[in-house]
């Protein structure tokens, strides 16, 4: 008997390398995004002294920039996207954007040049106050656009009216916003009730309170292997920090 599936909220950058763990692990996924992201091509009158990665999403738009540019991710995930894109002097925050500021004030100086803050848009708005706080000059561009997912794809639509969906995996709480509003259109929303949703920030698990889950759990810190191992051993008999 085939084990009871992961679905998988998350967009592209970030879907496939995160199927490709779960897989690792023996889960079945269903995918099923929430968002989709598009990038957006920027343009920059000089070179950055740094710059700031608070989403991996941003990481298609900086393909011109060049790779020697120090860069600072918001956590080890985004740290290596970025590594794997070339980037040569990367250093990683704990997790979240709130970590990232004072690690840029220990390591940088308001003197050394502008900060280059590619972000979603809409967002980035805090990040960039909390440094500008710190008197740097911060570059906030638009790097790429989210919109809400149309619809369920029609293998999730199925995974989960049929009970074979055992838990959801919550990236951030505009998906998991989106996410939900996509169930209750599809007439879905009892379903959640065999459904644990498990969620990278308490933040995101608070969002998530609008649908009758089994369970709600929350990752002890926003980081994809310790969100991964809220589903316990998968069926591979691996966890995610074994993988």
């Amino acid at each position: 008997m085939m084990a009871r599936a992961v679905l998988l909220t998350r967009p592209e950058p970030g879907l496939s390398e995160t199927r490709a763990r779960l897989e690792a692990l023996g889960w079945p996924v269903v995918e099923a995004p929430a968002l989709v992201i598009a990038p957006v091509s920027l343009r920059l009158a000089a070179r950055p002294a740094a710059i700031l990665l608070a989403s991996r999403s941003a990481l298609p738009a900086l393909d011109d920039l060049p790779r020697d540019i120090p860069l600072f991710a918001v956590g080890a995930g985004s740290a290596a996207a970025a590594e794997a894109r070339g980037f040569t002097t990367v250093e990683a925050a704990e997790g979240d954007a709130a970590h990232l500021v004072p690690l840029v004030a220990a390591r940088l100086s308001p003197q050394g040049g502008p900060l280059l803050l590619p972000v979603g848009e809409g967002y980035g708005k805090e990040l960039a106050a909390a440094l500008r706080a710190h008197d740097f000059r911060v570059w906030r561009r638009v790097a790429y656009r989210v919109r809400p997912s149309a619809d369920l794809p029609p293998a999730a639509r199925q995974a989960i009216s049929t009970g074979q969906v055992a838990a959801a995996l919550f990236y951030s709480p505009r998906s998991a916003a989106c996410a939900m509003k996509l169930w209750r259109a599809a007439g879905l929303a009892d379903a959640a009730r065999e459904v644990e949703a498990l969620a990278l920030s308490p933040r995101i698990a608070t969002t998530l309170a609008g649908l009758p889950w089994r369970r709600v759990r929350t990752a002890e810190r926003p980081d994809q292997d310790l969100l991964i191992d809220l589903l316990g051993p998968g069926p591979g008999g691996k966890t995610a920090g074994a993988a």
